[in-house]
C-alpha cells in the first residue's frame, strides 16, 4: 500500500546499465546509427528523427502489447531467471525449507500443465463452498476477511503503510477498491468505447461463471449482478487524478470513527478475523468511498454479495487454474483490452507469479551470480554526482525564496540511496511451499505476505525494506522514506556499455537518475519533508509560483494528441512530466562539467550535446498497439514514449542550441510558453 513514485519503461533500464565511462579516445558508439531516420528533421519531430529507423524495423512480437528498450531488457533478464528456476526445480534433493527447495517446488508445480489442467477448478471448490455457506451479514464479513488474508481483496483495499504524517511508524491503511476493470471511468463513461468495454466485461464474467458449471441464463444474470455492484463502487471512487493528492487521501481515524463513518459493515468482526482486533490509528484514505460502501452493505442483498465474492475469487484465481480459465482471462484482458496477439509462454507467466510470491528468495539466488559488488559502487558514484547537480539547480532557481531553498537542500541531503539488493532479506522460513498444487502455493504465499503486512502495523518502519525485488527491471522514489532505489535487474547488459562516451551516459543514465531525484520535488513528492512526513515546508508564495509553473506543463501535455482523438492527461501525468523535465535539466548540469562537453568534439558527426539528447530519445524507443495506447492514456501516470521525448525538449534552450531549433519550429515552444521548474 505504499505510495511509490515509479519510473517505468525503458529509461531506467538503459540508463542505469550504462554505469561506467571509458576515458579512452577510441570509443564505441553509444547508440546504433541505423535507429535514426534522417528523412525527418530534428527541429520538426525529434522522436521520429532519433528512433524512426528503429520504429520501422522492430515490430511488436505477438506476445507483447508494446515493444521497446524496457521489454528487450526484460527478455534478457527473465532468460537468466529461467535458468535459475529450472535448476532449482530439477534439484529434487534440496533440503526441505531451503531457498532452492521452495523456489524449485513452486516453479515445478507451476510448470506442470498436465496436472493443473486435470485439476480444473478443483483447487477453488472449497472456497466456493465457503461462499455458498454464507447466511447473513456477519458470515459475509468473515468470508471477506478470509479472502483478504489469502487471495484477493473484495470490497476495498487493506494493508499496512508508513503513517504519512509520522513516517517512522507503520499503520493500517484502507483504500477504495472492489472493481475489476482497470479504471473507474470505464464504469461511468458514456462514450462508445467505455460502453463496449462494459459489454465485453460482462460477457467475460458470464463466461467465467459458465466454466464452474453455472448455466448460461444464470451466468448472464450473475454477470449483471457483479457489474451492477462494481459500478456502484466505481461511482463513489475518486478519479486517478484525485488519488494523486496526498493531503486529500490522508484521513487518519480510530476504530470508533471508522464505525461511525461506515456503520453497516462489521469492522470489529473483520479486524478480529484477520487477526488485528486493536488496529490503533488507521489511514482511511477515501472516506466518501467507505460511506457509500456502508450504504451498499444495507442495500445489496446477501445473495448478490455472494455472487460478487465468487467473481472476486474467480478473477483472482483464473491465472493459476486450468487452461480454459487462463484463456478466458487472456481473451478479455490480454487480447481485447491490450491488443496482444497470443498468450505469453507458460514459463514466463509462472516466473512472474514466482517473482511476486517469493521475490526476495529468487533475488538471493539471482544476485549471487549476476550482480558483482563493483557494479553497486559504480552506480552509487553516478547517483551522487546527480544529487550534487540537483543541489546546484535548487540553489540557482529564481522563483524560490531562500527559506524554502534551505529546506529543499536539507531534504536533498537526507536522500537515502539503495542500489542492487537489500541489506536485510525477507525471512521466508515460515512460508511452506508444498508439492500439492500450484494454486495452493499461490494462496500460501499470499497469506504469508498478508501476515507479514499485519505484523508491521503499530511498529517502527523498517527502513531497510525494499518495494521491488532485486531482479526487477525498474527503479523508484519512495516519498515516506525519502529514498531512490535502483534494483540489480537494471544494472546489467545489454544496456551497460563501458565504452560509451559521457554524452551517452549522462543523456540516458544521468537524465533517468535525475528523474528519480526530481520526484522528491514534483507536485506530490514536494509535499513530504526530509524525514518523509507529509508536511508543508514551503512558503505560501513559493507554492503559488510552483503551481503556476506546473499549470503551463499541464497545458502542454493536455494538447498532445497521442492516437486518433485521444490526448495525454496532463494532470494525471504531471509528476512524471515534472521529473522528465527536471531529470534532463539536472543531467545536463552535470554533463557540462565533463571534458567531453568542454572539448565539444564530434563523434559520428554529432556534437556532445546532440549525442546527449539522442541518448535520451533512444531510451524511449517504443512501438505500442493502439488498444494498449488508449488504455495507458486512461490509467498510466506516465506519458507515452513519444511525448516523454518531444515535450520536455520543447522547453530546453540547450536542446535548441544543440540542434539549431529556431523560433517557430515545431520542436520549440514560444518563449512565453516555455516551462522551467528545476
Amino acid at each position: 500500500m505504499k505510495s511509490i513514485i515509479v519510473l517505468t519503461a525503458a529509461a531506467l533500464l538503459m540508463a542505469v546499465s550504462m554505469v561506467q565511462v571509458n576515458a579512452q579516445e577510441n570509443k564505441k558508439p553509444g547508440f546504433n546509427l541505423n535507429n535514426l531516420d534522417k528523412s525527418v528533421s530534428p527541429t520538426v519531430n525529434f522522436y521520429k528523427y532519433a528512433i524512426g529507423g528503429w520504429l520501422k524495423n522492430n515490430p511488436i512480437p505477438d506476445q507483447y502489447s508494446s515493444w521497446g528498450s524496457f521489454q528487450n531488457l526484460y527478455e534478457e533478464n527473465i532468460t537468466v531467471l529461467k535458468k535459475i528456476l529450472e535448476d532449482a526445480a530439477a534439484n529434487t534433493k534440496a533440503p526441505k525449507g531451503s531457498a532452492i527447495q521452495k523456489v524449485g517446488t513452486f516453479y515445478r508445480l507451476g510448470m506442470d500443465e498436465a496436472k493443473i489442467n486435470k485439476e480444473g477448478y478443483n483447487p477453488i471448490k472449497e472456497d466456493l463452498a465457503k461462499i455458498d455457506a454464507i447466511k447473513n451479514g456477519d458470515d459475509l464479513v468473515k468470508t471477506a476477511a478470509y479472502f483478504h488474508m489469502n487471495l484477493g481483496a473484495p470490497f476495498f483495499g487493506f494493508g499496512s503503510a508508513a503513517d504519512a504524517k509520522n513516517s517512522s511508524f507503520t499503520i493500517a491503511q484502507l483504500t477504495q477498491g472492489g472493481t475489476g476493470l482497470p479504471d473507474r471511468d470505464y464504469y461511468l463513461g458514456d462514450d462508445a468505447r467505455s460502453k463496449e468495454i462494459r459489454e465485453k466485461y460482462q460477457a467475460h464474467i458470464a463466461n467465467m461463471f459458465k466454466l464452474i458449471g453455472v448455466d448460461e441464463a444464470a451466468a448472464k444474470k450473475d454477470a449483471a449482478t457483479v457489474l451492477s455492484i462494481e459500478t456502484k463502487l466505481a461511482q463513489n471512487s475518486r478519479s486517478r487524478v484525485e488519488l494523486r493528492d496526498p493531503e486529500k487521501n490522508y484521513n487518519k481515524m480510530n476504530l470508533d470513527q471508522l464505525i461511525k463513518l461506515a456503520p453497516n459493515f462489521n469492522w470489529k468482526l473483520f479486524l478480529k478475523t484477520i487477526g488485528l482486533p486493536n488496529p490503533g490509528g488507521m489511514d482511511v484514505c477515501q472516506p466518501p468511498f467507505f460511506e457509500a460502501f456502508s450504504k451498499l452493505m444495507n442495500d445489496v442483498p446477501v445473495a448478490d454479495w455472494k455472487v460478487y465474492l465468487k467473481w472476486n475469487l474467480l478473477s483472482n484465481a483464473a491465472s493459476y487454474l486450468s487452461q480454459p480459465f487462463v484463456d478466458e482471462r487472456f481473451d478479455f484482458f490480454g487480447k481485447y483490452l491490450n491488443g496482444a496477439k497470443v498468450l505469453t509462454d507458460r514459463w514466463k507467466r509462472v516466473l512472474a507469479a514466482e517473482d511476486g510470491a517469493l521475490g526476495e528468495l529468487v533475488g538471493q539466488l539471482y544476485v549471487k551470480n549476476n550482480f558483482p559488488p563493483e557494479a553497486k559502487q559504480r552506480a552509487l558514484k553516478i547517483v551522487k554526482s546527480l544529487l550534487t547537480a540537483m543541489g546546484e539547480r535548487i540553489k540557482g532557481v529564481d522563483w524560490m525564496s531562500d527559506a524554502t531553498k534551505k529546506q529543499a537542500l536539507k531534504k536533498l541531503a537526507a536522500f537515502n540511496v539503495k542500489i542492487g539488493y537489500p541489506d536485510k532479506w525477507i525471512d521466508y522460513s515460515k512460508l511452506d511451499i508444498k508439492g500439492d498444487s500450484y494454486y495452493n502455493n499461490i494462496v500460501r504465499a499470499s497469506h504469508f505476505a498478508s501476515l507479514k503486512s499485519l505484523k508491521e502495523i503499530g511498529k517502527k518502519v523498517d527502513r531497510t525494506k525494499w518495494f521491488m525485488t532485486p531482479q526487477t527491471v525498474n527503479a523508484y522514489y519512495e516519498p515516506t522514506m525519502n529514498e531512490i532505489v535502483f534494483p540489480a535487474g537494471i544494472l546489467q547488459p545489454p544496456f551497460f556499455n563501458k565504452d560509451a562516451d559521457d554524452a551517452i551516459n549522462y543523456g540516458a543514465m544521468g537524465a533517468v537518475i535525475g528523474h528519480e531525484i526530481t520526484h522528491g520535488f514534483d507536485d506530490q513528492g514536494r509535499q513530504y519533508d526530509l524525514k518523509g512526513n507529509l508536511k508543508d515546508w514551503w512558503t505560501k508564495k513559493d507554492k503559488e509560483k510552483f503551481t503556476e509553473k506546473t499549470l503551463g506543463l499541464i497545458k502542454q501535455y493536455n494538447n498532445f494528441v497521442e492516437i486518433d482523438t485521444f490526448k495525454v492527461n496532463g494532470e494525471l501525468t504531471l509528476g512524471e512530466n515534472i521529473a522528465d523535465l527536471g531529470g534532463l535539466t539536472v543531467a545536463m548540469q552535470a554533463f557540462k562539467k565533463t571534458e567531453q562537453y568542454k572539448k565539444d568534439e564530434k563523434i559520428d558527426g554529432f556534437t556532445p550535446m546532440q549525442r546527449f539528447y539522442l541518448a535520451w530519445a533512444q531510451v524511449w524507443r517504443n512501438n505500442i498497439r493502439p488498444e494498449t495506447a488508449k488504455l495507458y492514456l486512461k490509467v498510466d501516470v506516465h506519458s507515452p514514449a513519444d511525448a516523454r521525448v518531444i515535450l520536455p525538449l520543447k522547453n530546453l534552450p540547450d536542446f535548441f542550441k544543440a540542434f539549431d531549433v529556431k523560433p517557430g519550429d515545431p520542436m520549440r515552444n514560444p518563449d512565453k510558453d516555455i516551462v522551467k521548474i528545476w
